[in-house]
């Protein structure tokens, strides 16, 4: 009968043992799903403010291309051809 008691005491304390293990795992999983989150937040933000740099990049070479400048001035040609070519066809939409 003593053997039975000291099986059950032994599994009670394995089972309490992983039962600790199991919560400090899902605290470090939780706290991995934060970080993952946040990364993926970070990495948003920064896609999104490297794309408005390379707006404002954009537009600052076609400005300077309009003001005289003779690197780019296929390139502005062509963006003001594109841009007649919409005009055009918004035009012609209106005029249905």
């Amino acid at each position: 009968m003593g053997e039975l008691v000291e099986i059950v005491d032994s599994l009670e304390n394995k089972v309490s043992k992983l039962l600790h293990k199991l919560e400090i795992l899902q605290q470090t999983n939780s706290k991995l799903k934060e970080e993952l989150n946040q990364a993926i937040s970070e990495k948003q933000l920064e896609q999104q403010t490297a794309q408005e740099w390379e707006e404002k990049y954009n537009s600052l070479k076609m400005a300077n291309t309009m003001l005289g400048s003779n690197t780019n001035k296929t390139e502005a040609k062509l963006k003001i051809n594109t841009l007649i070519r919409e005009l055009d066809i918004c035009i012609a939409k209106l005029a249905d």
